[in-house]
């Protein structure tokens, strides 16, 4: 089966037409699937969405993935550099998180992560809710910068 094409930036991933695959492994380009979860009802805010505060932990795990992978050893969260809610999550949503790298530094590495949820899975829509950009850093067990291996 071909590779689709490239699609926009706010462009749901795609859904195939088997039903037990909801959403694709990996989307077009150079995104990856990194983490997917279904929020809990102890996730809840007190107006019955999934809390802001949750659906960031998540995506600082998503966002962790490939930095890990580059760094080979330690990492940890320097800078939250835009982090954008887009539609509030409900009870129910399967959330999908893809993540690309943006940049790679000496010591860092630059995430974009989108999350997109699947709600309604008789009518099924997928939709875009989070975005966020957050740089990691390679330490040592000191918990000093150290610079990235060769790649």
């Amino acid at each position: 089966m071909p590779a689709p094409e490239s699609a926009p930036p706010d462009t749901p991933p795609p859904v195939p037409a088997d039903p037990l695959r909801m959403a694709p492994l990996t989307l077009p380009g150079d995104r990856e699937l990194v983490l997917r979860v279904m929020p809990l009802p102890a996730d809840l805010n007190a107006n019955g969405d999934i809390f802001g505060g949750w659906i960031m932990a998540q995506v600082d795990l998503a966002g962790a993935v490939l930095p890990s992978r580059i760094a080979r050893g330690r990492i940890a969260t320097v800078a939250v550099n835009q982090f954008v809610f887009k539609q509030a999550v409900s009870l129910g949503d399967l959330l999908s998180f893809y993540a690309r790298i943006q940049r790679v530094g000496k010591t860092s590495v630059t995430v974009h992560v989108e999350v997109f949820a699947e709600r309604n899975p008789a009518d099924l829509q997928v939709v875009k809710v989070t975005e966020a950009s957050i740089t990691y850093v390679a330490i040592d067990r000191e918990g000093k910068p150290r610079p990235l291996p060769a790649r």
